[in-house]
């Protein structure tokens, strides 16, 4: 018995469209772990300080775009603050960027009549959240590896459990 060329070949283009759908599986699995890096950029602290990207190094970081007037970020405010306590000890560095149409009187009495325990910056310019991918929503949390990767972006209030465990992880990375 005798098989027809076109049977005998039957098994190229089912075999041909496996290994495109492979390769296409592939690049986006790679493309998906290939950590984008945070911008370079100075963040200026509410009592006058700068705070680099190169002096945050070495630390699992989170940048927090936020402004006194969004009811989440004040919301979500007592949580951050616990977050931070509970991770500073283990290196995590907080820096909560207030929004560029956010009064500087406004963050600073915020500030400090929350006594937040973090570095708290002014984007008076918009060229953070412009460098971070033109934040415009808040709140805006980012959470960066020790070489300065963005491991995750969160727009609106992060689930906190999810958060912690993304923490627990770097921080031990």
């Amino acid at each position: 018995m005798s098989t027809s060329p076109s049977a005998s070949k039957s098994w190229i283009k089912p075999a041909l469209i496996a290994v495109v759908v492979a390769g296409v599986a592939a690049a986006g699995y790679l493309s998906l772990n290939d950590k984008q890096s945070a911008p370079d950029v100075t963040f200026h602290g509410i009592h006058g300080e700068k705070i680099t990207s190169n002096s945050l190094r070495g630390k699992v970081v989170m940048v927090n775009f936020w402004a006194t007037s969004c009811t989440t970020c004040v919301a979500e405010m007592p949580e951050m603050v616990d977050t931070y306590n509970k991770y500073k000890g283990q290196g995590l560095e907080f820096v909560a960027v207030a929004m560029k149409y956010d009064p500087a009187n406004y963050v600073l009495n915020f500030a400090e009549t929350r006594q937040l325990p973090f570095k708290v910056a002014l984007d008076v310019t918009g060229e953070a959240a412009k460098a971070y991918g033109d934040v415009a929503l808040t709140p805006t949390t980012f959470v960066l590896d020790k070489q300065g990767k963005i491991l995750k972006r969160y727009v609106g209030k992060p689930e906190f459990a999810e958060l912690h465990k993304l923490l627990e992880s770097a921080i031990a990375g």
